[in-house]
């Protein structure tokens, strides 16, 4: 391998990195109301911190098509107008969640950036799909994700803490959570993964869409990766195949992608404003995979070209990258 090779696999910033270490010796404090100009974030109430005994087990959070579409894609200047507009095409939230539901939107929180960055998921797009759920009449609502920059302060600026609180969600940071044991797969062995995503009955995956200097896209799949504080270096020695094992283990009731402003180059943190391309659009699908190559084509990528992520998913029987065959609805919603 050459040097420069090295380089551009070796993880940035490793000091910045949550890290199993650094979340047994932070101090996983709160932040206050005065802080956030909402209510604090809200802890999971675990006493404790790491799992131990068997490794638990991910059930299926899919829902059928039943008849309605499978994928639908908005066009429009308002990212909650975009979501509200495309859930209600595809039958309404209560199609997807119940009462019953304990419900955990997972949005992409990687880095300390704004959302005029397209680093991070929209907060607008997070924060209507938690009033989504909340209309639905969903026992919770978890906003969890574990970043790569310092989660409070990658919370705080991304915007997503406020507004998912405002939405009526809970926000747990990865130093608040307890965790659970879960094999991921025979190749990736088990992790300690986040318990709210082991204990939810519903996961809806709420990803942005944006270039990535490994696997040139990153969407929805991807974003599984945010499910613990393992460091990103353990996945990227066949980050295809981990990416799709991930799906597999994973299997989301929804994903909303977002693609209101889109990150085209230098992701995935990016951090120029030249790099950022508005196309205000939203996509909605019960199919982890064909979005995901929704997701590609928004960076002029064809079937061929797709990564193997995305072909191994579909070999997993997760869903197809054959977008035209599951007649994908568009819609235009004014501001």
């Amino acid at each position: 391998m050459t040097n420069e090779k090295k380089n551009r696999d070796k993880p940035k910033n490793t000091s910045k990195k949550i890290t199993r270490r650094r979340v047994l010796i932070g101090t996983g404090v709160a932040l206050g109301a005065g802080a956030l100009g909402v209510g604090g974030y809200m802890g999971y109430g675990f006493n404790q911190r790491f799992a131990r005994g068997g490794a638990a087990e991910i059930p299926d959070h899919r829902v059928a098509a039943g008849g309605k579409p499978q994928m639908v894609v908005v066009h429009g200047p308002s990212p909650a107008k975009n979501v509200h507009a495309a859930i209600a095409r595809m039958g309404g939230m209560s199609r997807f969640v119940n009462s019953s539901d304990v419900v955990l939107v997972k949005p992409n929180i990687g880095w300390l950036r704004t959302p005029a960055h397209a680093a991070n998921t929209h907060p607008e797009a997070v924060a209507q799909v938690v009033r989504e759920c909340v209309a639905a009449r969903a026992k919770k609502v978890i906003v969890c994700d574990c970043p790569v920059d310092k989660a409070r302060d990658a919370f705080r600026v991304s915007g997503i803490a406020k507004a998912a609180l405002e939405a009526g969600a809970r926000v747990i940071l990865p130093e608040e959570s307890g965790y659970q044991t879960v094999k991921i797969s025979e190749r990736l062995g088990v992790w300690d993964v986040l318990t709210p995503f082991v204990e939810a009955t519903k996961i809806i995956n709420v990803p942005v869409a944006k270039h990535h200097s490994l696997t040139g896209v990153t969407a929805g799949m991807k974003n599984w990766i945010g499910i613990t504080t393992k460091l990103r270096m353990h996945f990227h020695n066949d980050i295809h195949r981990s990416i799709a094992e991930l799906a597999r283990l994973m299997r989301p009731t929804l994903t909303v992608m977002d693609g209101t402003r889109v990150l085209m180059a230098k992701g995935p943190k990016g951090g120029s404003l030249s790099d950022v391309k508005s196309l205000n659009t939203i996509a909605v699908s019960v199919d982890p995979v064909a979005i995901d190559a929704w997701a590609h084509s928004l960076f002029g990528l064809t079937p061929d070209e797709y990564p193997e992520s995305i072909h191994l998913a579909h070999e997993f029987g997760l869903g197809t990258f054959d977008i035209p065959s599951i007649s994908p609805v568009e819609l235009q919603v004014d501001g």
